[in-house]
């Protein structure tokens, strides 16, 4: 879920370069190759790697972002995060009507937070309202959707089951959490196929991919939570306004 500073991959991989080709262009999302035959447009060190080379190539690149981030926040515009889950390996080949019909609108059901205390949920919905300008109707609303708390995996579910929601934020450190059966339970109702989940997660906290992809879990967000990566999870699970 966390916008990455940057991408390194395997310039001979073709599946790699195909997902690459999937980002937005630009210094925001600098990308070095490894290897290959250099026929991409993206900066590209040779094997075997020196590492005085790779330290002075990765600086160039994290400079070249933080110049590109001070010049849109200078204009007073912000990246949108890319919302393609999976690489587009192909052209589009069909008619336009084929691809209207796959769209789906915006989720516009609650965020339900789950916690120990309802701190997170106030900072949440204060970050996306003063960063996005959503539209808050009160102090406890994302772009006009409730933000919702508990501390109960019983509540959680029943919550999910009678209201729709949309996004689902759970902290891994919560007493009396199990993290991954909760998330198996919530997205085993019926209508919870859009309904994210995500996790919070500590330092502490071992995450299992194998176990979180089995329970339906869209990503994590390392603890504490920087204020850029909620909002890119809010824009890309939400289609918030950027």
């Amino acid at each position: 879920m966390q916008e990455p500073d940057l991408y390194i991959a395997d310039g001979a991989n073709p599946d790699a370069l195909a997902r690459l080709a999937c980002l937005p262009p630009g210094a925001l999302q600098p990308i070095l190759l490894i290897g290959g035959d250099g026929a991409g447009n993206w900066p590209t060190l040779s094997r075997p790697v020196d590492c005085a080379g790779l330290c002075t190539a990765l600086a160039e690149l994290l400079d070249s972002r933080v110049q590109a981030q001070a010049l849109l926040a200078a204009r007073g515009e912000c990246s949108l995060p890319e919302r393609r889950r999976r690489p587009r390996l192909g052209p589009d080949t069909e008619a336009p009507p084929y691809y209207q019909r796959m769209r789906q609108g915006p989720p516009d059901g609650a965020v339900l937070i789950i916690d120990k205390g309802g701190a997170f949920r106030d900072h949440v919905a204060r970050v996306v309202t003063n960063q996005l300008g959503a539209g808050a109707t009160n102090s406890n609303s994302c772009g006009g959707r409730p933000v919702e708390w508990t501390d109960s995996s019983r509540a959680a579910v029943r919550l999910c089951d009678e209201t729709p929601v949309s996004l689902v934020m759970i902290n891994t450190c919560a007493p009396g959490i199990e993290p991954y059966s909760l998330s198996s339970a919530i997205k085993s109702q019926e209508g919870a196929g859009r309904t994210a989940v995500v996790f919070l997660v500590g330092q502490s906290f071992k995450y299992d991919s194998l176990r979180a992809r089995d329970a339906g879990v869209r990503g994590l967000l390392d603890k504490p939570v920087a204020d850029r990566h909620l909002v890119a999870t809010f824009r890309k699970l939400l289609a918030l306004p950027g």
